[in-house]
């Protein structure tokens, strides 16, 4: 939706007063309208010139929205949305930024914080961890986690609050951290166990943090930003940022088919500036800034991306595409999240037989081994067909077998109930 402001009406009404109105910078993003209001206001503080008029689109209908012949009339887009710019930018549809970029580095760890091309640039980062309850962890005995397989404590089990990454925006990125991490086959192993652990969430940040905060999980996979709110509005939250993390980079480009271009590059100029940097780390917003010298200035404990790269942290993101993040995406639904209820069974059976002192290595290896290999994953074809899916717009589709990537979800899906079966009739041999 468009917000159309008072001028705006004056200018359509042919008001002589209008004749001088400042000129719009239209503006298409994801983010939320408390946040968009605070940057209005003090862009067009600095920037009399310039009225911003907003368009709020997700990111599954941003994309074809942006690629209609006039890019629907945007001169902006400002979205954490990495995969759109990505592949936006192999349409052309970017010009140059155009602006200066002098003390803002060009990757952060593995995090590339722009384009070779200069078309677009990352403005703010969130980092992907743990949500934690304090009190409830101290009642089950655990301590907060510090990487990922901290997850697979038995005490945790049903208390991790996991989002669904078929629902959930931020969720893939999560995914590909830990196989990135720890290598494909340990990685699919631990995204297993870790899912026979959890309750899968179907609704974004902002769930997982009231369901930790509320006491109902223990942990909760997230965003650092969603929990950060929650605990400005007092509740009983912390965040762990995880040994083996992710960040998630919001970019800003300015269209091929800008109308305004100076307007636009002085919006892509304010959020890049000191003043900007400042205001995306304020309370209220609470994000990473991509300019280093601004960190200086934020409270003690403020999170430094910078400074914990610099230790080694980091490390993920240039295998990243939007491609292999709905491939892990599909792999993740078809084979752990919709026999989501068979397989927590399936694992505390599991964990119950090796407390009891059982070698369950075998029933272990048809719960943990993908679908598919690293290289089977890897493979131009496959990726080219989730791409295909994507172009489309739609954010989910029902798999079916009139397509050939329906055909190899629906085979996902057969080599999870038999493997699954097996497990179970091994389990029931034992006894257990």
């Amino acid at each position: 939706m468009f917000r159309c402001k008072a001028w705006l009406l004056a200018l359509a009404l042919g008001s002589t007063s209008a004749l001088a109105a400042p000129q719009p910078v239209v503006v298409m993003t994801s983010y939320p309208e408390e946040m968009m209001t605070r940057f209005e206001e003090a862009f067009e503080q600095a920037n009399p010139d310039y009225r911003l008029q907003i368009l709020w689109r997700q990111g599954f209908d941003a994309l074809p929205f942006l690629r209609q012949a006039d890019q629907g009339g945007v001169d902006v887009y400002w979205a954490p949305s990495p995969g759109n710019f990505a592949r936006l930018a192999r349409d052309n549809s970017w010009q140059p930024l155009g602006v200066d970029l002098r003390g803002l580095p060009d990757r952060i760890g593995g995090t590339a914080l722009r384009d070779r091309d200069g078309r677009y640039q990352a403005t703010e980062l969130a980092g992907y961890g743990f949500a934690t309850n304090p009190k409830v962890l101290a009642e089950l005995g655990v301590a907060p986690p510090k990487d990922w397989p901290d997850l697979l404590d038995a005490r945790l089990r049903g208390r991790i609050a996991l989002p669904d990454p078929a629902r959930v925006g931020f969720a893939p990125v999560l995914l590909d951290i830990v196989l990135q991490a720890y290598g494909w086959e340990r990685g699919w192993a631990l995204w297993s166990e870790i899912a026979g652990q959890s309750r899968l969430v179907s609704r974004g940040g902002t769930l997982v943090s009231d369901e930790v905060a509320s006491g109902r999980s223990a942990v909760g996979l997230s965003i650092d930003f969603f929990v950060a709110s929650a605990v400005s509005n007092g509740q009983p939250v912390d965040f762990v940022y995880p040994a083996h993390g992710g960040l998630n980079p919001a970019h800003i480009a300015i269209t091929r088919s800008a109308k305004d271009v100076d307007g636009a590059r002085a919006f892509v100029r304010f959020v890049l500036s000191d003043a900007g940097q400042k205001l995306l780390a304020d309370p209220d917003i609470r994000k990473l800034p991509v300019r280093p010298s601004v960190y200086a200035e934020l409270p003690a404990g403020y999170h430094d991306p910078f400074a914990a790269a610099r230790d080694g942290a980091y490390q993920y993101g240039d295998k990243m595409s939007r491609e292999r993040l709905a491939l892990i995406t599909s792999l993740f639904a078809q084979w752990l999240s919709q026999p989501h209820e068979r397989l927590t069974a399936l694992w505390a059976r599991v964990h119950a037989g090796e407390a009891a002192g059982r070698d369950l290595s075998a029933v272990r290896a048809y719960l943990a081994v993908p679908p598919i290999s690293a290289e089977q994953a890897a493979a131009t074809d496959l990726l080219s067909l989730f791409g295909q899916r994507q172009d489309s717009g739609i954010e989910q589709q029902p798999v079916t077998d009139q397509d050939e990537l329906g055909k190899r979800e629906i085979a996902w899906q057969f080599y999870s109930a038999t493997r699954h079966a097996e497990a179970a009739r091994q389990l029931d041999e034992m006894g257990l």
